[in-house]
């Protein structure tokens, strides 16, 4: 009974971030990539035909492909999503008469965000040393040891 409904009220939750990372291409406060790769993985738990769709997709495949496989924000992304979160909590804290407590609750949440962003590698060759792999010792530094 339990899968009867969870695989259904994924599809519909992958289909919702689909639709809203369509109206992130369009609507600069709005994301596009994270609903996208929060769908590829709402469906690959669901519809694999529908997690494949999004990977095979010119325009954004390739991003959630990087992110699946190797956890990379793309630097371009990166600077985009910090220019729109700046432009956001600007102009909000500039025009909307927000409370104190809601700016410091904004300014935390941005924070913490543009941490986790920027924390990512962006380039596959960075995802080795982020991962906490150990660059190989030259050989000629363990051979003077041994001598």
């Amino acid at each position: 009974m339990k899968k009867i409904i969870f695989k259904p009220l994924l599809m519909l939750l992958g289909f919702l971030s689909v639709a809203l990372g369509i109206l992130g291409a369009v609507l600069p406060v709005l994301p596009t990539t994270p609903f996208f790769i929060l769908a590829a993985y709402l469906f690959s738990k669901s519809s694999p035909r529908f997690h494949q769709m999004i990977l095979n997709s010119p325009a954004i495949g390739p991003l959630v492909h990087d992110w699946e496989q190797h956890g990379i924000i793309s630097l371009k992304a990166k600077k985009m999503c910090t220019a729109m979160l700046f432009l956001v909590v600007g102009l909000s804290f500039t025009f909307a008469n927000l409370k104190f407590f809601v700016k410091i609750v904004m300014g935390v949440s941005i924070i913490g965000v543009l941490t986790f962003i920027w924390s990512r590698p962006s380039r596959k060759s960075s995802v080795a040393s982020y991962s906490g792999s150990v660059a190989p010792v030259p050989s000629s530094a363990t051979s003077s040891s041994r001598e």
